[in-house]
């Protein structure tokens, strides 16, 4: 049965593809030490050599060239090393990134029905960081190590048996004994310690980008209170490894001790019978001291090895889970035949360990009406959305578009969803290009004539190259509303039936945010929209509202309706302005 070694798709390949240019790396990382080694051996040897007053220069010219040699060798050595490793890791980690997108992009929905997105590649890009480290932390210094420490034991074998067996014993200790109980006693920390901080990073975010709930309810007491409590663990467990690590590092510091000792003994005992042997005793124990920086880096990364393996176990699990989604087996509507979108008791859990995040959503939205989710957040709007457009599956119901699946829909979804976020990317090209994005097939004519709809015509006058003007990466050059304006004339061109809102207000004052929601609603008038906000005010235009909670409807209805009738959402609706609450 082929071991998990043997069944590894992500480290094993490339090690093996790259093994001539790692072994060299391998061989200039042993020379590096040997040269250290070397240069404090032989100037031990001189320092003896020299305090006798030998008659003539020439009987330590010899170490006076190998001590130039080992000196420069060194750092020549180490150069090498750095500029071959670095070309390696290059090479992997382009590998690795690479494999990485294959994967994610050849089954992208498949993977959303059983993971969080963002968890998702939060946790993959960690885990490339991770095999990167494997090579630079792991697997370069304990085989270099490794192979230094047989080399050392071969040439002291030659000197005295005796003398390499109690070494062997130390070597043993440090390279062996140490790290795997390391590994046994630290790894599993190491790994809760870097999930806790996930945890807490992830928490703390949610709760900061919903940090004006936590202000409207007058919970900020409780807020300050759980992200403190969440990071109480953290920081027991880093006491608790810096600890074992101080300890460590001062065993392993005292074997180096005893090493020496030994030496010296073992010295006074075989070499001090004569003069010419006698030299040799500075020699030997000097030597021992450039092992310290390369064998102390075994126990650390023995001990960083389970969370190497984590990720190693996650990325192959990831490859062996992608399955390419079937091709539909129907003839899809088309999206100017659509009539109505309807959520069915839709309930969704990424596994059955975990809560569901939506649970028994209703409701029907006709074409060309539009609707507003609301709630706070991590309640579950951006999970309903993503439903919605047929990126996640259902774990119970179903969502409608007429008589089709939204799951069926993915294959055509930009002929059927714009989507106006947040933070719409523009790339470092003209607004001409920009906004023709959305339609390649657009005219000149076209792409003005959505610019001009959303209000950007002035803007693009006053510019030294009107429409061929840079906008930067990123829209530097543009405002908030600009942005956004400049990427609803993409939704303009693109012109498909449903448009998904997810509070593309953040971030603008009151005057900017005003203007740019009555563009909206002018410009997109007769699509479905979706809107997705934590305010209130602005949204008598919808056709109606869903209050989502613990991923369930709270309230649902027209703005009138939930404004005369229900006691929270007008309570609500009054702090969102500021008034007293009732």
């Amino acid at each position: 049965m082929p071991t998990k070694w043997q069944q590894d798709q992500w480290v094993r390949p490339n090690l093996k593809q790259y093994r001539k240019l790692l072994g060299l790396v391998f061989f200039l990382g042993v020379l590096t030490i040997l040269c250290g080694v070397g240069l404090m051996f032989v100037a031990g040897y001189l320092i003896s050599k020299t305090a006798t007053h030998p008659y003539n220069i020439l009987l330590v010219y010899v170490p006076v060239l190998l001590t130039r040699a080992f000196g420069i060798g060194r750092p020549v050595f180490k150069y090498l090393e750095r500029i071959n490793s670095h070309n390696w890791v290059l090479k992997v980690t382009s590998s690795l990134r690479q494999r990485l997108y294959v994967t994610l992009e050849s089954s992208a929905l498949f993977l959303s029905e059983r993971f969080q997105s963002g968890k998702l590649l939060g946790f993959l890009a960690d885990d490339i960081d991770h095999l990167e480290n494997f090579y630079l932390r792991t697997i370069f210094p304990m085989v270099v190590a490794y192979l230094t420490g047989i080399l050392l034991l071969l040439g002291l074998s030659i000197v005295s048996w005796p003398y390499a067996l109690i070494m062997f014993g130390l070597f043993s200790v440090i390279l062996l004994v140490i790290p795997y109980l390391s590994q046994a006693i630290q790894g599993a920390t190491r790994v809760r310690q870097r999930t806790l901080v996930q945890d807490s990073y992830q928490r703390l975010l949610d709760a900061t980008m919903g940090i004006s709930d936590w202000m409207i309810s007058g919970r900020e007491t409780e807020f300050l209170d759980q992200v403190q409590k969440q990071d109480q663990p953290v920081a027991r467990l880093k006491r608790t490894a810096d600890r074992f690590d101080w300890n460590r590092d001062l065993l392993v510091k005292g074997l180096f001790g005893l090493m020496i000792v030994v030496t010296i003994g073992w010295a006074a005992l075989t070499l001090t019978g004569n003069q010419a042997t006698a030299n040799y005793a500075a020699a030997f124990t000097l030597g021992i001291f450039p092992l310290m920086d390369s064998f102390s880096m075994v126990p650390q990364a023995a001990e960083e090895g389970p969370m190497y393996e984590e990720s190693l176990q996650r990325l192959n699990d990831l490859s062996r889970q992608v399955q390419t989604p079937p091709a539909a087996t129907q003839q899809l509507p088309q999206p100017t035949d659509f009539r109505k979108l309807q959520f069915a008791d839709v309930s969704f859990r990424y596994n059955s360990s975990e809560a569901a995040i939506i649970q028994h959503v209703s409701f029907t939205v006709p074409a060309g009406q539009s609707m507003a989710i609301i709630g706070p957040s991590g309640v579950g709007k951006t999970t309903l959305l993503e439903l919605l457009t047929g990126s996640l599956v259902p774990t119970q119901g179903q969502v409608w578009f007429d008589q089709t699946p939204a799951k069926d829909l993915q294959p055509v979804a930009n002929q059927w969803f714009s989507v106006l976020d947040q933070q719409p990317f523009l790339f470092n090209t003209t607004i001409m290009n920009n906004v023709r994005i959305g339609n390649e097939h657009a005219t000149d004519a076209d792409v003005k004539k959505a610019i001009q709809a959303v209000g950007l015509a002035d803007l693009v006058a006053t510019l030294p190259n009107g429409l061929e003007t840079d906008v930067s990466e990123n829209g530097t050059r543009l405002s908030g509303g600009q942005r956004q304006r400049l990427a609803l004339a993409r939704i303009l061109l693109q012109d498909n039936p449903v448009v998904v809102l997810d509070e593309p207000t953040v971030g603008l004052d009151p005057i900017t945010e005003h203007q740019l929601m009555t563009t909206i609603n002018r410009v997109l008038a007769g699509k479905t929209m979706i809107w997705v906000t934590h305010h209130l005010q602005g949204l008598d235009h919808v056709n109606q509202i869903i209050f989502l909670e613990h991923g369930t409807l709270q309230m649902q209805g027209t703005p009138a309706e939930l404004y005369q009738h229900n006691a929270r959402y007008r309570n609500l609706y009054r702090m969102d302005r500021g008034d007293p609450a009732l």
